[in-house]
């Protein structure tokens, strides 16, 4: 493929050579660049792309695209990677190397995104649950859908784990080339919004975006510098499909669709609005046994009594937008209504107890906004004692810790501060954060920094109808610590503990 056509979207300036360059691939890690690749430099948190240049060129690359204005440029004259450009390498300049790598890799990869009905999921909360429950609905309908998300990768040819929430544009691309010829129709992407700052998704035409909710999240070193940054990157979404779909319980809802020119639909509860296209009424809690769920009725868009499997009067709302999407994407509503009664979402308030005394959940919650919602959810089923076992995650926000720490000493009777994935931080400093947190509460707590011993201590002293809920890491099966992951799941903790006790 000539370069000029994988930049047919893209503007530049031509540093040197010619845009007539033949070219084998289009890479952005100079590890897998082969002869004949173009090189596009991304500058990450931790690492710059321009400090590999030589590497690639070393490799064979035949064409590099770097970013205007260059740090190591402007204070030396070149960066040590431009003075190494050989005569015969192709140099381009672009404004911004991430988005001119997602239009080239959509380039590259023929645009599949044209061939699939895309479906984009943006929000602080519910953008997972929400993209199962539109997966099921799709797939009862027959429709051959593949997935990416937070739990997996699903191509229609394989299915697989993913580091990102919403990988790089380059993988983006491949993906959706895959699930295009593995005869796919449509694909469902949680949208993350790093994804949308990063420009992950730029060159993707959504059939579909949907809006969850926003709440103050992802503040802090390496992801958004306030919640005003934190808004403007989830409003990226909505200048690039055809129908939005929102929370019209949300505050924010306004200001995230400000200037898109999309039609939009809106759902919501009757409790909040009256105004929406898609509205729930009549909800109530359900307990069959350690099925725990959720009941409402639909009016407006789409009419029928909404029964969900999985607790939480959010997931109400979570149902109200899949059944709109699914709407948009001409699914039965009979066949849309079946599915949502039998969707679950792995490590999303999952039921992991066989003991008849006691119920344990597992959730993804990691901030307090998402702590709070499942605290309260398991509140409205009555337990004897609400227990909850949770950390934070390590080289993210210390706000999330405080107030998280905060947030399960109101909302829980008693609190295990544990660990999470602490990264490259001290465990014990995160828990310190914590329990800063906790003590500005009255809450019961006690620190144990071994997570499995956390679980089974909770397990061991469970009273009587006790609600215990293990929070933080949800479907994941390891734990990372100093940048190796080791294997753990909260599910295998939990089943441990209940075989030698039952």
């Amino acid at each position: 493929m000539k370069l000029s056509k994988l930049l047919r979207q893209v503007t530049y300036r031509v540093i040197k050579g010619t845009e007539d360059t033949d070219i084998r691939a289009v890479r952005c890690d100079s590890r897998l660049v082969e002869p004949g690749d173009v090189f596009v430099c991304i500058r990450g948190y931790e690492t710059d792309g321009h400090r590999f240049l030589s590497e690639a060129i070393r490799k064979g690359a035949a064409a590099v695209v770097v970013q205007e204005n260059c740090p190591g440029c402007q204070e030396q004259g070149a960066c040590p990677g431009c003075r190494r450009m050989a005569e015969e390498i192709t140099a381009l300049a672009v404004a911004d190397t991430r988005r001119a790598l997602a239009l080239m890799a959509a380039s590259y990869y023929g645009h599949p995104a044209k061939e699939l009905r895309v479906i984009g999921i943006t929000g602080t909360k519910g953008k997972t649950t929400t993209a199962y429950m539109i997966r099921a609905g799709l797939a009862a309908a027959g429709v051959r859908t593949g997935f990416i998300g937070t739990v997996q990768i699903d191509t229609g040819k394989r299915i697989f784990t993913c580091g990102n929430t919403t990988p790089e544009s380059l993988q983006i691309q491949a993906y959706l080339r895959e699930m295009a010829d593995s005869g796919c129709d449509s694909v469902v992407m949680e949208v993350s919004s790093q994804a949308l700052k990063l420009h992950r998704t730029d060159g993707i035409r959504f059939c579909a975006g949907i809006f969850t909710n926003l709440g103050r999240d992802h503040i802090g070193p390496g992801e958004h510098a306030d919640m005003e940054e934190y808004l403007q990157c989830k409003r990226r979404l909505f200048f690039q499909c055809d129908t939005a779909i929102g929370n019209g319980d949300d505050e924010h809802l306004a200001e995230i669709w400000q200037g898109s020119s999309c039609r939009k639909i809106t759902y919501g509860t009757l409790e909040k609005t009256s105004a929406a296209e898609y509205l729930a009424s009549e909800i109530q809690c359900t307990d069959e046994g350690n099925r725990l769920g959720i009941t409402c009725q639909v009016q407006g868009g789409a009419g029928g009594r909404l029964r969900l499997s999985m607790p939480g009067r959010f997931n109400v709302s979570n149902g109200l937008a899949a059944i709109a999407a699914l709407k948009v994407l001409d699914v039965p509503e009979q066949v849309i209504f079946g599915a949502l009664e039998t969707v679950s979402v792995p490590g999303r308030m999952e039921a992991v107890s066989e003991l008849a005394d006691c119920r344990i959940f597992i959730d993804y919650a990691h901030n307090a906004m998402s702590l709070q919602k499942s605290l309260e959810t398991l509140r409205e089923y009555r337990p004897g004692r609400l227990v909850v076992v949770f950390g934070c995650g390590g080289n993210r926000s210390r706000e999330r810790r405080f107030t998280m720490g905060e947030t399960a000493g109101i909302y829980a009777d008693f609190t295990i501060i544990t660990t999470d994935n602490p990264r490259f931080e001290a465990p014990g400093a995160i828990i310190k954060d914590i329990e800063r947190g906790i003590k500005k509460t009255k809450g019961d707590y006690r620190i144990i920094a071994d997570r499995q011993e956390a679980v089974a201590y909770a397990v061991r002293r469970r009273r009587p109808r006790d609600v215990i809920l293990i929070a933080g890491k949800g479907h994941e099966t390891y734990q990372e610590i100093r940048g190796v992951r080791y294997p753990m799941d909260d599910r295998e903790l939990v089943r441990k503990c209940t075989q030698i006790l039952s």
